[in-house]
């Protein structure tokens, strides 16, 4: 096999690739020896249909697939042959049958960028010491005493702040009814802003049975995509209307609260602990990502383009997804694809680099998965899924599957190898909210 290459940038290569005669000749023999014993042609016996015959009827799509099958396999023994670390799928600009018995081909393809190490042990991190207020404690008990209170349905009065109320609704924006802002029996729990603060404010005051219209200006980042930024009538019928019995917060409430708790002070305590462990595993992550941000601010060079599309491209899929589940389109949610385009590059030029940053420094300091991380990561994902190990580990059976899978959990163990390495500076809470 001859490989020659030629620079197209400073990452892209192209390949030509000349696979011998000797080679293609053997895999057209036997595409052809396999096809005679298929197909049947008029006047011919199965298995005896002349090569030229078979050549003329199906020579097309038999070299299209050998062609498909020599790429394949030799594309990767080229790439080692040159020394070239191509980051991302080829994109194979010409192929042929030569006259001369040989197959050619030239794929134009990314590499890995090279770069010189910056300092990356040591990183002075900041991290807010962890308060929890007792105003977020009261805060807790009270979404506690609002979740386990009984419902009464009311018929005397208006809906007030705390209720919950049961409508049938439709949205309409420029006189249009929208098909994904709609709902019967619905449930609106009034000032929790689940619903978004305007809209559940124009349901107070209204009674049981009552249709009525009403606007409502949702500010540009709403969650909800069809909504945000959008002025929307809604047609409101009003089914039910029901208020919560709240218990008194004392040492009963805390008794009815879990078996474990005997006084209101007890259960206090355990809201103040559970919340300090959630916030120290969030500032796990908070670390990591301060070290990131650290890492490729610190390092100057190039992301391969193609690699970037790709990137890009899967966060698209990845939102249409999302969209899907809501029965939504990017079209039905006011989005087109080159503004995401243009939103994503730069959030995924930033996660290429780090990536690249990561794997260099591990290739650097040998870390390196063993059979335990790789198990860790698979009952992991199984926890999550609520799957057995089994299950996930013939989900990860493929290579494609199973790479970036394994490419992901390296990165979290150099990652914990750097945050280990890192100096942690404790800042007060109003210190980080000052510098942000």
């Amino acid at each position: 096999m001859e490989v020659n290459v030629e620079d197209v940038s400073k990452l892209t290569k192209k390949m030509k690739i000349v696979v011998p005669q000797n080679h293609v000749s053997k895999m057209l023999n036997e595409a052809y020896k396999n096809l005679n014993s298929e197909v049947s042609i008029k006047g011919f016996r199965k298995g005896k249909v002349p090569l030229q015959i078979l050549k003329k009827s199906y020579g097309d799509k038999v070299e299209q697939d050998v062609g498909e099958k020599l790429i394949q396999e030799t594309y990767f023994d080229a790439l080692e042959e040159v020394k070239l670390d191509a980051v991302v799928h080829p994109d194979i600009k010409s192929h042929e049958f030569a006259d001369d018995g040989t197959f050619i081909y030239e794929a134009e393809i990314d590499v890995r960028p090279e770069f010189e190490l910056g300092l990356y042990k040591g990183l002075e991190i900041e991290q807010p010491e962890i308060v929890i207020p007792d105003e977020e404690v009261v805060e807790a008990l009270e979404t506690m005493r609002q979740e386990i209170a009984p419902l009464r349905t009311v018929e005397d009065r208006a809906v007030t702040d705390g209720d919950l109320v049961v409508i049938n609704f439709q949205g309409f924006h420029d006189g249009t009814p929208l098909k994904e802002v709609t709902a019967e029996n619905y449930s609106v729990d009034v000032g929790s802003g689940r619903n978004g603060k305007e809209f559940e404010e124009q349901l107070l005051g209204l009674e049981k049975g009552d249709n009525t219209t009403k606007e409502v200006d949702f500010p540009a980042d709403f969650p909800n995509p069809v909504l945000a930024d959008k002025k929307i009538e809604f047609k409101i019928e009003v089914k039910d209307i029901k208020e919560r019995i709240l218990a008194e917060i004392d040492d009963e409430f805390a008794k009815d609260a879990g078996e474990e708790f005997t006084t209101l002070e007890d259960l206090k305590n355990h809201i103040r602990a559970k919340k300090l462990e959630e916030r120290q595993e969030a500032q796990k992550g908070d670390v990591n990502d301060r070290i990131m941000m650290k890492l490729v601010d610190s390092h100057e060079f190039e992301v391969p383009n193609r690699l970037v599309a790709y990137e890009v491209n899967e966060l698209i899929k990845e939102l249409e997804s999302n969209l899907k589940s809501r029965g939504m389109t990017l079209e039905s949610a006011g989005m087109n694809t080159d503004d995401l385009v243009k939103q994503y590059r730069e959030s995924a030029e930033r996660r290429i680099k780090g990536d690249f940053i990561l794997k260099k420094i591990g290739e650097v300091e040998e870390v390196k998965l063993a059979d335990e991380d790789i198990n860790k990561g698979f009952g992991r994902v199984a926890e999550k899924y609520g799957m057995t190990i089994e299950e996930v580990k013939k989900y990860f059976r493929r290579r494609e599957d199973l790479l970036p899978f394994m490419s992901e959990l390296l990165s979290e163990k150099i990652l914990k190898f750097l945050s280990e390495q890192c100096i942690i500076k404790p800042v007060s809470p109003q210190s980080e909210e000052a510098s942000s």
